[in-house]
């Protein structure tokens, strides 16, 4: 919850800017293809769509007018119906159509914590951002696997620190969880406290063991194994860095030198700053 309240917090601080429009890429897999839509939004979301043989199926719809005109457009072109829509963490433009959720969380977006995150995007956006949706919400129970475009997808829980949605397998091949792992330092929105860095290490460890080629998530869009490696690793580093130190300050100091020139340096203040509250 702590780390959903700081999300709301945070990302509200982001200025409205102009957006540039995003952009597509094709992964495939024998079986299915997977489009990426880095949508270059405010927020740093992705959306995907999973292409079977005669269906598709998208996730993570995208939250802002023109990223929805855009992938809306690209999802036309590809000429198949969509089968199902999967809105796992992000509630985006989905209009009337009927949307997938992961048990739980239906009634999470409609509560105090999400409900106020949407308000405040609205307040902070305003006429950017598309209407809400409006369709059935059908939810899946966590532990099954459900067969959509002739792809398998095995609802799992994510990271206990995370709130109610899902890793989702796709087809054996893509593991999807909240936040894609990349080669930088650890967002306080992601590691909002101690247990969180646990929580995200064994999540992190679960999909190198599922077996998966390609890890996507809500924020970034898709990155290989040694991405994951590199976070279990870095993440090993940051418990060493909190145990060493009785400070912020000091803590930020270990990291800056074990990592010298990695990405995401500016955010280690608020890292620091969410370990040690």
């Amino acid at each position: 919850m702590k780390n959903v309240m700081f999300i709301l917090f945070n990302l509200l601080a982001v200025t409205a800017m102009a957006q540039t429009k995003g952009r597509f890429e094709t992964h495939e897999f024998g079986s299915f293809k997977l489009h990426v839509y880095y949508t270059n939004d405010a927020l740093g979301d992705a959306s995907y769509i999973v292409e079977g043989k005669d269906a598709l199926v998208t996730m993570e719809q995208p939250l802002f007018k023109e990223n929805v005109a855009e992938f809306d457009a690209y999802l036309a072109k590809l000429g198949k119906p969509v089968e199902r829509r999967i809105t796992n963490y992000h509630v985006g433009g989905t209009g009337s159509h009927e949307v997938v959720m992961a048990e739980g969380m239906p009634g999470f977006t409609k509560g105090d914590v999400y409900g106020g995150m949407m308000q405040g995007f609205a307040q902070a956006f305003g006429d950017a951002l598309v209407e809400m949706p409006t369709g059935k919400v059908v939810e899946v129970a966590f532990g099954t696997t459900q067969t959509w475009a002739g792809v398998p997808f095995e609802f799992r829980h994510g990271a206990v620190s995370d709130f109610p949605g899902a890793s989702i397998l796709i087809g054996g091949k893509v593991y999807y969880t909240h936040w894609v792992p990349a080669k930088a330092h650890a967002s306080h929105l992601q590691i909002s406290s101690p247990a969180a860095i646990d929580a995200e290490i064994a999540e992190a460890e679960k999909s190198l063991a599922s077996g998966a080629e390609l890890f996507i998530g809500g924020h970034g869009g898709a990155a290989g194994r040694e991405a994951v490696e590199f976070k279990i690793a870095y993440l090993g580093k940051v418990k060493e860095a909190l145990k060493a130190n009785k400070t912020a300050q000091g803590f930020v100091a270990t990291m800056k030198a074990a990592y010298p020139n990695l990405p995401g340096e500016a955010g280690l203040e608020d890292l620091g700053k969410a370990l040690y509250k």
